[in-house]
């Protein structure tokens, strides 16, 4: 497994038309960690400003299944079964930052952790999700 070239890296969020609308932003993509980021922005937001828990969860989702589909055996797909996160901190502005790291790579079950950080690297949030190792659809 080897990363997207650079030229197609735009093409693994583009994919996920969700996470493409909400602005989550794919800085690199390896199969051993991978980066994004999602900016701040008045439309994202909860009351008193803060960046809403359900565009964090979005980023920290989308980095974690582009890094469970970099980790995939030949000739399979994912999908999410499980997403644990713990938030620890609010976001009123600048960039939240993710980091994507597989903790099992199995043959039915990848598991991947993506931990969210603010612009003065505080841990903003914590994700652990667990994916699905499923035959590609034919």
């Amino acid at each position: 497994m080897t990363a997207t070239p650079p030229d197609e890296t735009h093409l693994l969020v583009a994919s996920m038309p969700f996470a493409a609308a909400l602005g989550v932003q794919l800085d690199s993509d390896d199969p051993q960690q991978v980066r994004g980021h999602l900016d701040w922005s008045p439309e994202r937001c909860t009351l008193g400003g803060f960046l809403h828990g359900g565009a964090l969860m979005t980023l920290a989702d989308s980095l974690g299944a582009i890094c469970a589909y970099l980790n995939l055996p030949e000739q399979t797909t994912t999908s999410t079964i499980q997403s644990t996160s713990n938030f620890f901190h609010g976001v009123r502005q600048g960039r939240v930052h993710g980091i994507s790291q597989p903790l099992q790579r199995g043959n039915s079950i990848v598991v991947v952790q993506t931990d969210l950080f603010d612009d003065e690297e505080r841990r903003v949030a914590q994700t652990t999700q667990s994916q699905a190792v499923l035959p590609e659809p034919e």
